[in-house]
């Protein structure tokens, strides 16, 4: 394979339109016995971004790149879909899967937790089970986490009742017994933070999932949505519209009204207008670019999310480290979505397979997004876009006239999500 054509394959391979990466795509000669590794990548998180990244270093590499993965968990569990474990339509096993199938493509998976990263001695060192380790690139792809103290109230122990369940687990089933256990005519609070924040849609699809259970269970039970953002931040005409067809009397939204505080004894909320109770609190905080982004130095903006060079991944504040998914600062209207990570993760590959071997990424990187949300059980709405690399921007820019969303909320997309979360399973984690 001559490199012109490498550069070309990789190009492509990571800049696919809208179903980019969902193949399973190989590189001609990866059957063949591995020659001696290049260099060490170690990956922290094993999400949608980090595992892709694994992944495809080792498939595309041809296995001249030792890889280890760094997870803390031991089964993947899915953020995308797993609001309809609230709703009742799907179980936690339904969005749970292992790494085994990265392991037999050859990543070393490791389930520990990072303490901290020594950019300087370019190692990783670990809270309990491993000794430090050495790198030669390392990509970070933490996720997010919480504000917790931006919420007055919401100290540690009030976190024990009042859920965020914005990391898909044993959270969520919690969330889904306090929906179980709460009388029909209760009370359902959801505090929405000012974006940006993991998955746009996600909160408004929640309280569609929510009302579906109270449709079918706890008719007189009622959803608030406190929104801290004037309006809907995505698709929402649409879930607007499902609101008001398919939960009239049941959904009460209001934009514009941020909660301030908590009183987990009482099941209050305090707004600037008003203080609310309700029999389940759902309050999602502010939120910033994983812990060990920031013990690492890595944030760069407003204390919350890390800056990139966007046609690497590497790192604006540390070269050699390469940051994913919904820790980055995003490029102008680029979701923080599960999609999007995976892109990223390939993005990274690519160009560190080039870094690796003395030659230089692809300067005009494409990536792609699809979201879907269901709205109800089986109907779906969606918004999808295309981001091409802007040289002078320096910056990845939303193609125009590349995406949109859908007309109207229909059950053939719903096939459509579920054949879209079963392949990107697949597509991250072999």
């Amino acid at each position: 394979m001559t490199n012109n054509f490498r550069r070309s394959f990789l190009k492509a391979s990571v800049g696919g339109v809208f179903s980019a990466g969902l193949g399973g795509l190989t590189l001609s000669g990866c059957a063949a016995a591995p020659a001696r590794p290049i260099g060490r990548v170690m990956v922290i998180g094993g999400g949608f971004g980090g595992a892709t990244a694994a992944k495809y270093l080792r498939m595309w590499s041809g296995g001249t790149i030792e890889v280890f993965l760094i997870e803390r968990n031991t089964q993947f569990v899915s953020c995308p879909i797993s609001n309809l474990v609230l709703g009742g339509s799907r179980t936690l096993a339904d969005i749970t899967r292992g790494y085994q199938g990265l392991r037999e493509l050859g990543v070393q998976v490791l389930h520990d937790e990072v303490s901290a990263i020594d950019p300087a001695k370019k190692l990783v060192k670990f809270r309990t089970k491993f000794a430090d380790m050495s790198y030669d690139r390392l990509i970070v792809s933490p996720g997010v986490d919480f504000m917790f103290d931006q919420v007055e109230g919401l100290n540690a122990e009030a976190q024990k009742t009042v859920l965020h369940a914005w990391r898909a687990g044993p959270d969520t089933a919690a969330l889904r017994r306090q929906l179980e256990a709460m009388p029909d005519g209760g009370v359902y609070l959801l505090s929405i933070p000012r974006a940006p924040y993991r998955c746009p849609p996600g909160p408004y699809e929640r309280a569609c999932q929510v009302a579906f259970y109270f449709k079918n269970a706890k008719p007189r039970s009622k959803v608030i949505i406190l929104d801290a953002n004037e309006d809907v931040t995505s698709k929402g005409p649409l879930f607007k519209a499902a609101w008001k067809d398919l939960y009239g009397g049941i959904v009460d939204y209001r934009g514009g009204t941020e909660v301030k505080a908590v009183n987990a004894r009482d099941s209050t909320v305090r707004t600037d207008f008003d203080t609310l109770k309700g029999n389940v609190l759902n309050v999602l905080p502010p939120m910033r670019a994983g812990d060990i982004a920031r013990t690492s130095g890595l944030i760069t903006a407003n204390d919350r999310w890390c800056g990139v060079d966007w046609l690497t991944m590497e790192s604006a504040a540390q070269k050699g480290i390469h940051v994913l998914g919904d820790s980055t600062l995003s490029a102008p209207a680029m979701p923080k979505s599960g999609h999007m990570a995976n892109q990223h993760g390939k993005l990274a590959a690519a160009a560190i397979i080039e870094l690796m071997n003395g030659r230089q990424p692809s300067m005009a990187p494409m990536v792609a997004n699809t979201c879907y949300s269901f709205v109800s059980d089986k109907e779906v709405v969606h918004v999808a876009s295309v981001h091409r690399y802007d040289a002078a921007q320096k910056t990845l820019v939303a193609v125009a006239g590349s995406g949109g969303v859908s007309a109207q909320r229909n059950e053939l997309e719903g096939s459509y999500a579920s054949a879209w979360a079963q392949n990107i399973w697949s597509d991250m984690l072999g």
